[in-house]
């Protein structure tokens, strides 16, 4: 068996890659390793989004967990950053999220909060991959009344939607909002928490059905949501992804405001008011250049990870910054939340446009992002770390590596949650680096296949 664990969590198809007995397996051996110092009887809370195979899933995470002796409490669906609020809120001992983030509708996954609200270490993960093949030897499974119960508690997101109206307290009155909720996790939480602010909400793709999660619509399909905002005449549109850990914005103009410019824009907001720490923010590898020269010119150090949410969160929480995030729209306030949380990037977001009484269009261009193209090269999945050893495809990533030494760069990576190679090339010349990078990954797919 592989590593089991990604970037973020365990993912699969489901029902046929992550299967009721995977699930089974996570959910006793991760109760087992997360809770095995507790001197009482541990509890564990259990969420996911809106696919249709999330309560399959639950069902056989916590039978997992109970055959452990550990509780389940099944909250249902809430954002991935509601879980992680809510475990560190209710002092249990772990949360679990039953999501796929942003991957369309037939996958799945399970990760894992520690008690802090924080998602767990590479070397916790081996330790519960090493138990479930073990096929949990040594393990002693409870009888009679010692196994756990699951307790169902559908009322919990009103505390998490209460905890971000107190963390960022907001008057939006006047403001025109169009979401889209990317028929996943977000589709009552911020629907509830901007309209209460005050905001004039025009909501989008919020009636899940279990199959149309992130089906042309949310953060990673933005068209909608651009024409959207410029025909209301709104002031901001606001994207999610399925688990709502992710936000991306739109200004006025229905232009694109992505995770690099919405953490320019907070992050020097923040250095106004001497809430900045250590004047940092940080960023992966995959952030635009243009961040990195709107740092310099602003007097904002710019810390800088290996892609992932995880990693820039590490790095973080070693050396004591408040915010960070990814390209994408992960973006971690570290002094109000554990994780990456879409509506709470949303509400800072909407504060800097509040107090400072400017458009979002002009907010952004305090960052001019130079032009990127990302294309995917679908691959097998046991095979996606080993692209370099392909001669022909290592002479390719050479030759675009002098191309655009000096006048650009070359970042190509294999995805952490999919069967994919990501090529990103960045440039001068938006037409030519998209065709290097389309040329580039159609060989990496023909080579590897």
């Amino acid at each position: 068996m592989g590593r089991l664990f990604g970037t973020d969590g365990v993912r699969g198809v489901a029902g046929s890659e992550l299967t009721i007995e995977l699930a089974r397996s996570l959910g006793q051996a991760g109760a087992y390793v997360l809770t095995k110092e507790a001197s009482h009887q541990p509890t564990i809370i259990v969420g996911c989004d809106t696919r249709i195979s999330g309560t399959m899933l639950a069902s056989a995470l916590m039978a997992g967990i109970c055959s452990v002796g550990a509780n389940a409490v099944y909250v249902g669906v809430l954002p991935t950053p509601a879980i992680a609020y809510l475990t560190r809120k209710h002092k249990v001992d772990a949360g679990v999220v039953i999501s796929a983030s942003h991957n369309p509708m037939e996958f799945n996954g399970i990760k894992f909060f520690n008690g802090d609200g924080f998602k767990l270490s590479d070397e916790l993960e081996d330790e519960i991959q090493a138990l479930i093949e073990a096929d949990m030897k040594g393990v002693s499974l409870p009888t009679g009344a010692e196994i756990g119960k699951i307790e169902y508690r559908f009322d919990l997101g009103r505390e998490y939607v209460d905890f971000l109206k107190k963390t960022v307290p907001l008057d939006l009155s006047g403001l025109k909002i169009v979401i889209d909720c990317a028929e996943g996790a977000s589709y009552r939480t911020s629907v509830a928490c901007l309209s209460e602010m005050g905001a004039e909400l025009i909501t989008l793709h919020n009636n899940p059905d279990g199959t149309n999660i992130n089906s042309n619509c949310g953060s990673t399909h933005m068209d909608e949501l651009r024409a959207r905002v410029v025909a209301e005449n709104a002031q901001i549109g606001l994207a999610f992804d399925g688990d709502a850990d992710r936000m991306l914005a739109v200004d006025e103009k229905g232009r694109l405001v992505d995770g690099d410019q919405i953490m320019a824009i907070c992050a020097k907001h923040m250095k106004d008011k001497g809430t900045l720490k250590k004047d940092t923010c940080v960023v992966t590898v995959m952030t635009n250049l243009g961040f990195t020269l709107m740092a310099k010119e602003q007097g904002i150090n710019v810390e800088v990870t290996k892609v992932g949410d995880r990693y820039v969160l590490e790095n973080m929480l070693a050396k004591g910054y408040n915010i960070g995030g990814e390209q994408s729209g992960h973006v971690i306030f570290l002094d109000d939340n554990t994780t990456g949380d879409g509506l709470l990037s949303a509400l800072h977001l909407l504060r800097v446009l509040v107090e400072t009484k400017k458009s979002l269009s002009e907010l952004a261009s305090i960052m001019d992002v130079l032009p990127q193209a990302l294309v995917n090269a679908k691959v097998p999945n046991h095979k996606k770390e080993s692209y370099m050893e392909y001669p022909e495809i290592a002479a390719a990533i050479a030759e675009l590596e002098k191309k655009f030494a000096g006048e650009g760069r070359v970042l190509i990576r294999p995805s952490g949650t999919e069967p994919l190679v990501r090529v990103m090339i960045e440039g001068k010349d938006q037409a030519e680096i998209e065709n290097d990078a389309k040329a580039l990954a159609e060989l990496i797919t023909s080579t590897m296949l």
